[in-house]
C-alpha cells in the first residue's frame, strides 16, 4: 500500500512537484505532456510488478484481473509492469465494473465468456433439501432422519444471515474444508448491499505460510508414494499459519470487517465468529468435481491424493480447531447448500446438542457405489437415486464420516456429529470416555453384496502396527452381522489347518505379478451364512464377505486401514486395479486362526442371558481382541434397558418399527435403521409398533475396557 495505492500516487506528486493534487486521474491527465507525470507511472509500474511477479509465478497464474480506476491508466504503465514478467506473462483483463464490482464478481464474468462452468459437485447423490418437503413422517427407512430441536430456531437465507450480522462492527467467518469461499462471500456481499450496510472483507489465505513451506511441513506424513496411507499429522491448524502476516491484517474502523476463509478464528480481532461446516460426503463429492484445494495449497489433486491428504493431514488439524472453537461460536452455518443456507445462532446450537447427547438419535447415513456392491440397498430403502450401478455401503454410523441433522420448522441444519463428541464426549461415552476421548469407539455400516461380488481378501493391522505406522490411537477390530443373506451366501474366514505362510504369501505374489487367478479355498476357510450369524473378525484375521449377503457390519472405529490382498482379478470402477498390501498384510496376519479354532473362536455363540414372558436378551459372543461386546434383544411387545455407563449403538434387525423412548422423548425406528443411546441417557424403553416380534442388535463397550 506504500508503493502500490493512491496513496502512493498523491505523495510522490507533492514531494516531486512541490503541490497537492485531487487524484490519479489529474496525474493521468497531464502523462502527454508532463514527464513527471510519466515517471510516476512508469515507476508504479515496476513497484506492481515486482510486487505481483513473484506471486503470480508461485501460483502459475494464467490470467490477472485489474479492476478499479487503476485499470484505465493501464497504458501509462504497461511497459514498466510488463517488463518484470521474464518467466511468464499472465494475460491481462480489465473488469468493466472498475468501481462496484467485488473481485469475485469481475472473475465469474471472466469465466463465464471464455471458460466452462465447474459442477459444484459431482455424485448421484442427491442433495439433501434443506426444508422438508415430505408431507407425512417416513413409513421405512428414512435417508434424512432428523433431532427436532424443542428450543431455539433455524433460519434459511443470505438476506436474514446478513441482517443478524449487520449491527456488528467486526466477524470472522471460519470453515470447514472445501467451502466455496468466494460464491459464499459473493452472496453475502450482495445481501449487504441490499441492505446498504457497507463492509470490507479480508481472506485469511493471505497469512498464510508459503505453499512450499507447507509441503515441506505435511509431507513426512503423507506416506510418500504409497497410494493409500500415511499416518495422522499431530500438529494444529495454526501450523499453517504466519504469524506475522496475521498481524497485518488489520480491521478498518469505518464500516463492517468481515475476515473469512479457514482459520479465520485464528485472528486477534475482537469479532463475532461464524462458523460454516461442510458434511464429509459433500466435502468427498466436491472433491471428485475438482472444486476442493487442500489446506495451504494452490493446485488440486487427484481426488483419491487429496482425500489422504485429507484423512492424514488436513481433517485433523481441522477437528481439533473445531474443538478449539466450539465454545467461541456465535453463529453456526450448514454449507452444503449454495442458492440458500441454513443456520443458527449459538444458544440454539448449545441447546441442541446438550438436547441429543442425552436422547436418542440417529446421524445421517450416505450411500456409495463399489465394485462388488450389490442390490439389496437399492431395493429395500427408498428415496436414494436408483440409477446408479450398485450401492456397495451405506455408511450407517462412523463418526468421522455422519453429520447430525437438527430441524425445526421444516428446516434443516446439519453438523458434523464430533461436534457432540466436542460439546461433552463424557455425556456420550460415559464410563469410555477417559479412554477414548473424543473418538467414539463403535461404527455400524453395511455393505450390500446382493446379486453383486466378494469383497476383496483382507486383514486388518495389529494395535501395535497402526500405532507406529498410523498413529491410530486402537484398531480396526470387526465383526460381520448378516442382516439378510441369499440361500447361497457365504464369509471366507481363517485359514486351513494345513495353512504354510510363505506358500500363501508366494502363490499371493505370483498372482499378482502374473496376473493369475489365485486358489483361495486352497487356502481360506468358506462358511455358509445364514440371517442373524455373527463373523468375529478381530485384527489379523483374514476375511472377506461372499456375494448374495447384506452385512451389518459392527467394528471399531478406524475405517480405512485395509489390507487388501486379493482381488479377485478385476478392475476397480475407474478402470484401474484397486491396490493391494500384501507386505503389510503379511506382516499382521494371524496364522492361528485356522482349522478347529475358527468354528470355535471366531464364530459367534448365541448365549441367552435373560428371559421374560415376551422378551430375550441373547449376549453375541465377541473375541476377546474385541474392545465392544454385543447383544441381541428379542421382544414381542416392550423392553426396558439399562445403559449401564456406556453409549448403546443398535439397529432394528427383525421387525417392521419401534418407538424408542428416552426421557420425554421419543423417536420411531424403521427396519434397517440404526440409532444412539448416549451415555447420559441412562435408561431406554423399546416399543414393539409391528404385528410381529422384533429384534434390535446393540453394541457398546466391554466395561473392562473403560475408566
Amino acid at each position: 500500500e506504500d508503493y502500490i495505492s493512491t496513496r502512493w500516487f498523491l505523495k510522490e506528486y507533492r514531494k516531486r512537484l512541490g503541490v497537492g493534487i485531487k487524484n490519479v486521474k489529474e496525474i493521468a491527465d497531464q502523462a502527454a505532456e508532463s514527464p513527471e507525470a510519466r515517471a510516476l507511472f512508469n515507476e508504479f509500474g515496476m513497484n506492481l510488478g515486482s510486487f505481483l511477479e513473484p506471486v503470480l509465478s508461485e501460483f502459475d497464474a494464467d490470467a490477472l484481473v485489474f479492476g478499479g480506476n487503476v485499470s484505465k491508466s493501464y497504458p501509462l504503465f504497461k511497459e514498466a509492469f510488463e517488463t518484470c514478467f521474464e518467466k511468464k506473462m499472465p494475460r491481462i483483463h480489465f473488469s468493466e465494473d472498475t468501481e462496484h464490482a467485488a473481485i469475485a464478481g469481475a472473475v465469474k464474468n471472466i469465466l463465464s465468456s471464455g471458460f466452462k462452468e465447474v459442477p459444484q459437485r459431482l455424485s448421484d447423490q442427491f442433495l439433501m433439501p434443506v426444508q422438508e418437503v415430505r408431507e407425512s413422517k417416513p413409513t421405512s427407512y428414512d435417508i434424512y432422519p432428523t433431532f427436532e430441536l424443542s428450543e431455539g430456531s433455524i433460519e434459511t437465507g443470505y438476506l436474514k444471515l446478513a441482517e443478524a450480522l449487520s449491527s456488528y462492527t467486526q466477524i470472522c467467518i471460519d470453515g470447514y474444508l472445501g467451502i466455496d469461499w468466494a460464491d459464499f462471500i459473493h452472496r453475502l456481499t450482495l445481501a449487504f448491499e441490499q441492505l446498504n450496510v457497507p463492509c470490507l472483507f479480508y481472506n485469511i489465505s493471505s497469512a498464510y505460510k508459503n505453499e512450499r513451506e507447507i509441503e515441506k511441513m505435511v509431507s513426512p506424513f503423507l506416506g510418500g508414494e504409497d497410494p493409500l496411507f500415511g499416518s495422522l499429522y499431530p500438529g494444529k491448524l495454526l501450523d499453517f499459519i504466519d504469524a506475522d502476516k496475521l498481524t497485518y491484517i488489520q480491521a478498518s474502523e469505518n464500516c463492517l470487517s468481515i475476515l473469512y476463509g479457514t482459520g479465520s478464528a485464528l485472528s486477534h480481532w475482537n469479532s463475532k465468529l461464524i462458523y460454516i461446516d461442510l458434511p464429509k460426503n459433500e466435502l468427498q463429492y466436491r472433491s471428485r468435481a475438482g472444486r476442493v484445494f487442500n489446506l495451504g495449497t494452490s493446485h488440486r489433486l487427484s481426488p483419491k491424493e487429496q482425500y489422504k491428504r485429507m484423512f492424514f493431514v488436513d481433517w485433523q488439524v481441522l477437528n481439533r480447531h473445531k474443538n478449539e472453537i466450539l465454545s467461541k461460536l456465535d453463529y453456526m452455518i450448514d454449507g452444503q447448500y449454495q442458492d440458500d443456507i441454513s443456520w443458527c445462532d449459538s444458544s440454539t446450537l448449545h441447546q441442541g446438542l446438550n438436547e441429543i447427547t442425552s436422547n436418542t438419535f440417529r446421524v445421517r447415513p450416505w450411500f456409495e457405489t463399489g465394485v462388488w456392491g450389490g442390490d439389496w440397498i437399492k431395493n429395500h430403502i427408498k428415496g436414494l437415486n436408483t440409477e446408479v450401478l450398485n450401492y456397495a455401503w451405506s455408511f450407517e454410523f462412523i463418526v468421522p464420516e455422519n453429520g447430525v441433522v437438527f430441524s425445526h420448522i421444516g428446516r434443516r441444519l446439519e453438523i458434523s456429529f464430533d461436534f457432540l463428541m466436542y460439546f461433552s464426549n463424557e455425556a456420550v461415552l460415559g464410563d469410555a470416555a477417559p479412554v477414548f476421548g473424543t473418538d467414539f469407539p463403535i461404527r455400524f455400516d453395511f455393505l450390500d453384496t446382493f446379486n453383486g461380488g466378494n469383497l476383496s481378501l483382507q486383514c486388518h493391522p495389529n494395535p501395535e502396527f497402526i500405532k507406529k505406522e498410523f498413529s491410530e490411537p486402537f484398531t480396526q477390530d470387526e465383526t460381520y452381522y448378516m442382516l439378510d443373506t441369499a440361500p447361497d451366501a457365504t464369509v471366507y474366514l481363517g485359514f486351513h489347518e494345513d495353512i504354510e505362510p510363505q506358500a500363501f504369501h508366494d502363490a499371493l505374489v505370483e498372482s499378482q505379478q502374473q496376473g493369475t487367478p489365485l486358489d483361495v479355498e486352497k487356502f481360506v476357510q468358506v462358511h455358509p451364512a445364514a440371517k442373524h450369524d455373527l463373523f468375529l473378525i478381530p485384527h489379523g484375521t483374514i476375511h472377506c464377505s461372499g456375494k448374495n449377503g447384506l452385512v451389518l457390519e459392527i467394528s471399531s472405529t478406524p475405517y480405512i486401514y485395509t489390507f487388501k490382498m486379493y482381488d479377485w482379478m478385476r478392475m476397480g470402477l475407474d478402470g484401474q486395479p484397486r491396490p493391494l498390501n500384501i507386505s503389510r498384510a503379511m506382516q499382521n496376519l494371524d496364522f492361528e486362526c485356522k482349522g478347529e479354532r475358527v468354528g470355535k473362536d471366531y464364530i459367534s455363540k448365541q448365549i441367552l442371558i435373560e428371559e421374560g414372558e415376551t422378551s430375550k436378551i441373547i449376549r453375541l459372543t465377541t473375541h476377546p481382541k474385541h474392545p465392544y461386546e454385543i447383544f441381541r434383544f428379542e421382544f414381542e411387545h416392550q423392553l426396558a434397558v439399562q445403559n449401564k455407563g456406556q453409549a448403546h449403538v443398535l439397529s432394528l434387525v427383525e421387525g417392521h418399527k419401534i418407538k424408542v423412548i428416552t426421557g420425554a422423548r421419543s423417536m420411531v425406528i424403521h427396519y434397517a435403521e440404526t440409532f444412539v443411546i448416549p451415555a447420559a441417557a441412562r435408561k431406554y424403553e423399546l416399543i414393539n409398533l409391528g404385528g410381529s416380534a422384533v429384534k434390535v442388535i446393540q453394541a457398546s463397550v466391554k466395561p473392562e475396557y473403560s475408566l
